[in-house]
């Protein structure tokens, strides 16, 4: 593959061939099988040209990376795994069906360890690596083998001792499991027998909460239901309006027609976690409507400053005054998995066992609207995330947007479900993820772990931001068009500093009532 850029002092590598083995002459089977199997659906909606996606989640060891111990590992896990050890090979005329197609798979096609020109300025060893995940943009994965790479790189950033990048097709699985999936393939540092643990996040309706009894208790249960009934009508028509009418603002966010073929830059920004739990717990809460009520905050920051900068009366601190259009429309499009992710124990037995484990791609949307403004008090951006969070909960938007995209997809075929998404998402602005990840140090085949950073590409969105949790630190990693985003690192500080005001806010208030 030439995944490499000469303009970073790269050498190439060419692209060995991949002999592919059919285990079996039957007809399709199950993948538990190691036979052929047809892809889904919407795995094959994956690869059309406006929507084919690629998901790109960045390591951090605190140790340099032995690319021997590394291939070793991944032979014991991830190649135990079906999807990760098959092509898929398009059947009959192009544009037909798809199969996975079991095939015995060369590492040394899939573990990619740059050769650094010695020479080479590497005075900003964090631009070197965001140019190199950049440049993985502008290429697609041979379809002559997996869909999957790792890229290790044993540069030292601010962060990190070395890097590695693992980027794999969106067909192989949503974000979640995959992402659990390479959680699956690390250990405890303290114990190096165990997998990582997952803190579990309590569910709650806000349509279950209270004791009620009797009478009381049947009002509240048909009032509940109505009240779900509606919500649910309400996403669902602006699911529709949005498809037809409904667009965002043309904000410096917008992304311009076609940026799903883009260049896409990667950035990334690791917070105290623990500062997103003191605000959580302080004004009762949940880490999601924390980081929500923070991607508003810093948003709005950001849009103001850009806003005054490209304004008539541009003198200077333009973040002191307001400078934001009245009615700013701006929503993110919110991926849920509609189907309950693997466990990482159940993830881990499957590659150990080769186990049946449920997988796939089955995302439902939601649309979140985030309030851009400026306010006297941060704490705002905070309640109103929730106010908004709390009503998605208590609506079946993602359900039933997902059951609407599979009636499209077996009624009207992939084009017209590939258009209906497109238009889905080019009528937003970004899109959005909050991803919880371990809470104690962990190891990638024993190189310790200093961060995670996920991220997706493909789309059509010039923006997309997406939370890890890790130990205690919270990795904001945003993914955008430097067209429409020249500054990522400036809306990183936003981000930043937005945190810390409604940190600060939180201990004042606290004090206060003290």
């Amino acid at each position: 593959m030439d995944n490499v850029v000469e303009g970073l002092g790269l050498r190439k590598r060419s692209l060995k061939a991949i002999t592919t083995t059919k285990r079996s002459t039957s007809e399709d089977v199950g993948v538990d099988g190691g036979l052929e199997e047809p892809l889904s659906p919407s795995a094959r909606l994956l690869h059309e040209p406006h929507f084919n996606l690629y998901i790109i989640a960045i390591i951090g060891t605190k140790t340099k990376i032995n690319p021997t111990v590394v291939k070793n590992g991944l032979v014991h896990t991830l190649l135990k795994h079906p999807r990760f050890c098959s092509l898929q090979v398009e059947v009959g005329e192009k544009g037909g069906k798809m199969k996975w197609v079991p095939t015995e798979v060369n590492l040394e096609n899939h573990v990619i360890v740059p050769q650094i020109d010695p020479e080479m300025d590497l005075s900003s060893p964090g631009k070197f690596l965001e140019d190199y995940i950049s440049d993985l943009t502008k290429t697609k994965i041979d379809m002559s083998k997996p869909l999957w790479e790792l890229h290790l790189l044993n540069i030292k950033t601010a962060d990190a001792e070395a890097v590695g990048v693992f980027r794999i097709h969106h067909s192989l699985g949503d974000g979640t499991s995959l992402i659990s999936l390479l959680l699956a393939c690390t250990r405890q540092t303290s114990d190096p027998n165990a997998l990582p643990t997952i803190p579990v996040t309590k569910t709650t309706s806000v349509r279950s909460s209270g004791n009620y009894t009797g009478i009381r208790w049947i009002f509240m249960a048909i009032w509940g239901f109505l009240l779900l009934a509606w919500n649910t009508l309400v996403d669902i028509f602006m699911f529709f309006a949005t498809t037809m009418f409904i667009k965002d603002t043309e904000t410096p966010l917008k992304g311009a027609p076609g940026v799903e073929f883009a260049l896409k830059r990667f950035v990334h920004r690791s917070v105290s976690l623990d500062d997103i739990k003191l605000v959580k717990n302080a004004m009762n809460t949940t880490i999601n409507d924390v980081v929500l009520g923070v991607t508003t905050a810093g948003l709005s920051l950001y849009l103001n400053r850009r806003y005054g900068e490209n304004g008539k009366n541009n003198v200077g601190a333009t973040e002191k005054r307001n400078n934001l259009p009245k009615n700013i429309r701006l929503r993110s499009t919110l991926l849920v998995n509609i189907r309950p992710s693997s466990g990482i124990q159940a993830l881990s037995d499957m590659m150990e066992k080769k186990a049946e484990a449920k997988w796939g791609n089955w995302i439902g949307y939601v649309l979140f609207p985030f309030t851009i403004s400026i306010r006297d008090d941060p704490l705002d951006y905070v309640r109103e995330a929730k106010l908004v969070i709390d009503r998605k909960k208590n609506s079946y938007e993602a359900l039933y947007t997902f059951v609407i995209a599979e009636i499209v997809l077996k009624l009207f075929g992939i084009k017209a479900s590939a258009a209906l998404t497109h238009r889905i998402l080019t009528h937003t602005t970004m899109s959005f993820s909050n991803v919880v990840g371990p809470s104690e140090e962990i190891g990638f085949y024993g190189h310790e772990m200093s961060y995670i950073a996920p991220s997706v590409y493909g789309h059509p969105h010039a923006f997309t931001i997406n939370y890890q949790s890790y130990v205690n630190k919270m990795t904001i990693v945003l993914a955008v068009d430097e067209k429409a985003v020249p500054d990522p690192h400036k809306l990183c500080d936003d981000l930043e500093e937005s945190l810390k005001l409604i940190k600060d806010a939180v201990v004042a208030k606290y004090k206060d009532a003290k």
